[in-house]
């Protein structure tokens, strides 16, 4: 399709159910493309998406929130209700070295390899019970049905969340990311900020009683997490304050399950659009894996990130000033044809599938990538084997997000026939 990127606009509704054409637009004509609109730059080839991630001293993530600046007026209202909670601390995400490198060591004990692999009964035991839950009704709302529920009961059981607290559970992660690449009003997100102090509320009780009641879960072992090495690149050695927790545990929440959420819901509909790919799912179940790849790749749920450039330099041919904000966009780079042949296929065996971009490179790669690619390939597996036929209904609609820094589906309805499985 013929895009025009001279007055493109990330907010336009129709834009953000389909970026695509308009970031293959700027890979060819401007890689590092001014947004008048928003007044940033949009980094889109893979080679100069990496070359900001290498390189944190000069693009910095401490970008504040990820949503768009507020008024003067509309800030005071903003921190007055965020007066009601706690401070709101940059840490994993909007923080810089040597503060991210201390907040890296204490978290990534509990995010280990080895860690998030024990975790896979756990995850198996919880899809086959979702999948059995509805394997009788032939049609469903896939959404509600699995991609939600799915990483909200892995990461609450990671938190040690009651069952009868899910649903605010779900609540407050949604309200962690009302603001995020939307254009909502002032009302919207000041309602979600009252969500945000209620998470808040809710988890310092919990850390509380673990202080005299540990218990073997992740909050127990953010508590507890210390550094007792020599490590140069840590100059503070302190524990983690209740500030601090407060903000890796509202990290952990959103990418816990709302980017897991998104991927999973692609991968059915990808699967769905590509009925071969399905038959090679069935037949060889080690796929799995690399369905879960190639579905990061073309969906990345997270579309993109903020820096903010420390000093006047230059990229891909472009001056960039001291202070100005940039969007490195991950989904374009996922799709850049210097990288991957026929860039918009769904081709679980093509060449590179570990180079995208889903989860971010360097210092700030996401530390729940293990996690979201276990229960994506768990996830495949259980699927391909309890369902005979998938297919998308003729009700859907797909509709994205609003967003477009978070995409991913409104809603999915489909068809199937169950498989006979042994027992």
């Amino acid at each position: 399709m013929s895009v025009d990127i001279s007055n493109f606009n990330p907010f336009d509704p129709t834009t953000q159910q389909c970026p695509f054409p308009h970031y293959a637009k700027m890979r060819e004509e401007a890689p590092v493309h001014a947004v008048a609109s928003i007044g940033v730059h949009m980094v889109t080839k893979h080679d100069l998406v990496m070359q900001v991630l290498r390189d944190p001293q000069t693009f910095s993530s401490m970008f504040g929130g990820a949503g768009m600046p507020l008024s003067g007026p509309e800030r005071e209202r903003f921190a007055e209700v965020m007066s009601k909670g706690y401070p709101r601390v940059p840490t994993m995400l909007t923080a810089d070295q040597p503060e991210h490198t201390r907040y890296r060591r204490l978290v990534s004990r509990a995010f280990h390899p080895k860690v998030i692999a024990e975790m896979e009964p756990v995850v198996r035991e919880i899809t086959v019970g979702l999948i059995e839950s509805w394997i009788d009704k032939g049609r469903i709302e896939f959404v509600k049905e699995f991609a939600v529920p799915l990483p909200v009961r892995v990461i609450a059981k990671a938190l040690n969340v009651p069952d009868d607290r899910l649903a605010d559970f779900k609540r407050w992660s949604d309200d962690s990311i009302a603001g995020i690449g939307t254009n909502i009003s002032i009302d919207d997100r000041i309602k979600a900020e009252y969500g945000v102090n209620e998470f808040q509320h809710y988890f310092a009780e919990q850390l509380e009683l673990r202080r005299t009641n540990p218990q073997d879960d992740l909050l127990t072992n953010l508590l507890n997490a210390t550094i007792d090495d020599d490590d140069p690149e840590v100059t503070d050695n302190r524990q983690l304050d209740m500030p601090e927790m407060l903000s890796i545990v509202q990290q952990l929440l959103v990418a816990g399950n709302e980017t897991t959420t998104k991927t999973l819901t692609e991968m059915i509909r990808l699967l769905a659009e590509n009925p071969d790919e399905w038959a090679k799912l069935k037949a060889d179940p080690s796929r799995a894996e690399r369905v879960m790849e190639e579905t990061l790749r073309l969906s990345t749920p997270t579309q993109g990130m903020w820096r903010v450039v420390t000093k006047d330099t230059t990229l891909g041919g472009v001056d960039l000033k001291k202070g100005q904000r940039i969007i490195i966009v991950f989904a374009s780079a996922n799709r850049d044809e210097d990288l991957y042949d026929e860039p918009d296929a769904f081709d679980p065996d093509r060449e590179h599938l570990r180079d995208n971009l889903a989860f971010g490179k360097g210092i700030h790669f996401c530390l729940g990538a293990n996690l979201s690619r276990l229960e994506g390939k768990v996830a495949a597996e259980e699927l391909s084997k309890r369902l005979d036929t998938i297919s998308l209904t003729s009700n859907n609609k797909f509709e994205y997000f609003p967003s477009f820094m978070l995409r991913g589906l409104t809603d999915l309805e489909i068809e199937f026939t169950p498989a006979k499985v042994s027992k």
